[in-house]
C-alpha cells in the first residue's frame, strides 16, 4: 500500500484568454511535506496562478488537487475559499489593523475561550519571528519589513500545516531579508511546517527552499535541489533566472576559445577570471562594479562583453588590459 501524497495537482490546468495566453498548462506536481519549495520563473510565467491553485483561491479548468488524499474546493464549491489547513501571505500587509497593536493583530485569531493558551501561543510565535519586542507597538509605526513578520506571524498562530508565500519579501529591505529567510527556515526546522513560496529573486531561492519548480509559459520545464539547478541546469532559461550569468551565441564563443556546436554557451561569472599574462592582454575592462567584498568586471574584446566576478578589490581600473581565463562552460 502506498502513502497518500501530501500536496499532489494532477493534470490541473488555468488558462486566461487574452491576446497573450496566461496561466497553467497541463500540470502535475508533488509538493513534499516539511519543505520550503520555490516556484520561480519569468514574470507572467504562471506562478502566482499556480500557488492560489494549490491553496484553492482558483478552481483548475481541468484536472484536480488532493490534499492528504481529499480534495482542494475552489471558490465556486467553497463559501470562504482557501483550504482551512493552508495560510497564505503576499506581499501585501493591507490586513493589518494599523491602529491595533502588534500583540492584538496576532492574538485576535485564537479563540477566547482559554485566555492562557492564547497568551502563550500569541507570545510563542511571536517569538519565532523576532517581534516579541514589538508587541506593544501600534502597527502603524512599523517598517515595512515589520509588517511582513507581523503578517507570517498571523498566518502561523492557528498552526497551518502549509504556508504559501507569494513575492513575501518585496517590501523587506535587503539587509532584514536574510534574517527573515532565516526565520521561517528555523520554524519548518522547529515545526515541521511545509512552505510553498513564489519569488523571483534567485538570492532568495538558492539560499532558502529545498526543492525548486522551475515554470516557463505556464509549464513545469524542471525541478531539483536549488545547488543541482544552479550548477546544472538542463535549461537555458533556468541558467539565466538563476544568475547574471554571460551568454555566448557559437560565433561569440569563438573568439572567447571555444569550438561548439550547440546554439548557446553560458559562462557563470564566477568561472572566468582575469589573469597574468605577459603577451595575450586582449581584453579591456570597460566598468568595474563595487559589490562590497567583491567586484563584478565587464571586459569587452571584438564586439563581446563578458562579466567577470573579481574577489580582489581594486585589483583592476577601468582600461585596464587583461587576459581571460575560463574554468568552466555550458552549451545549450
Amino acid at each position: 500500500m502506498t502513502d497518500t501524497p501530501f500536496l499532489q495537482a494532477t493534470a490541473i490546468s488555468k488558462t486566461y484568454p487574452g491576446e497573450r495566453v496566461a496561466g497553467v498548462k497541463r500540470t502535475d506536481l508533488a509538493i513534499q511535506p516539511q519543505k520550503i519549495t520555490a516556484i520561480i520563473g519569468e514574470s507572467g510565467s504562471g506562478k502566482s496562478t499556480l500557488l492560489r491553485l494549490l491553496y484553492g483561491l482558483l478552481s483548475p479548468d481541468e484536472g484536480s488537487i488532493h490534499f492528504k488524499g481529499e480534495r482542494i474546493w475552489g471558490p465556486e464549491e467553497k463559501l470562504i475559499p482557501g483550504h482551512d489547513a493552508m495560510k497564505m501571505v503576499t506581499q501585501d500587509t493591507d490586513g493589518l489593523n494599523v491602529y491595533a497593536k502588534v500583540w492584538d493583530n496576532i492574538a485576535v485569531l485564537m479563540p477566547n475561550t482559554d485566555v492562557g493558551a492564547k497568551e502563550e501561543r500569541a507570545t510563542q510565535v511571536l517569538k519565532q519571528l523576532n517581534i516579541l519586542h514589538l508587541a506593544d507597538k501600534q502597527a502603524f509605526f512599523l517598517s515595512g519589513g515589520e509588517k511582513q513578520r507581523v503578517a507570517i506571524a498571523r498566518a502561523l498562530i492557528t498552526r497551518p500545516e502549509v504556508l504559501l508565500l507569494d513575492e513575501p519579501f518585496n517590501q523587506v529591505d535587503t539587509s532584514f531579508r536574510e534574517g527573515l529567510q532565516q526565520d521561517i527556515r528555523q520554524v519548518v526546522h522547529d515545526t515541521g511546517l511545509t512552505v510553498i513560496m513564489v519569488s523571483h529573486d534567485p538570492a532568495e531561492v538558492l539560499s532558502m527552499a529545498d526543492e525548486l519548480i522551475v515554470l516557463k509559459e505556464g509549464q513545469i520545464i524542471e525541478m531539483g535541489h536549488p545547488k543541482k539547478l544552479y550548477q546544472n541546469p538542463q535549461n537555458l532559461y533556468t541558467a539565466k533566472l538563476l544568475t547574471n550569468c554571460n551568454v555566448l551565441a557559437a560565433d561569440e564563443a569563438k573568439h572567447c576559445g571555444i569550438n561548439t556546436r550547440a546554439a548557446h554557451v553560458v559562462i557563470y561569472p564566477e568561472w572566468a577570471a582575469p589573469t597574468g599574462s605577459w603577451t595575450r592582454k586582449n581584453w579591456t575592462v570597460k566598468q568595474v562594479l563595487f559589490k562590497g567584498s567583491y567586484e563584478d568586471l565587464l571586459v569587452a574584446k571584438d564586439g563581446i562583453t563578458l562579466r567577470l566576478l573579481n574577489d580582489e578589490p581594486g585589483k583592476y581600473n577601468v582600461g585596464d588590459k587583461v587576459h581571460i581565463k575560463i574554468n568552466r562552460f555550458m552549451e545549450f
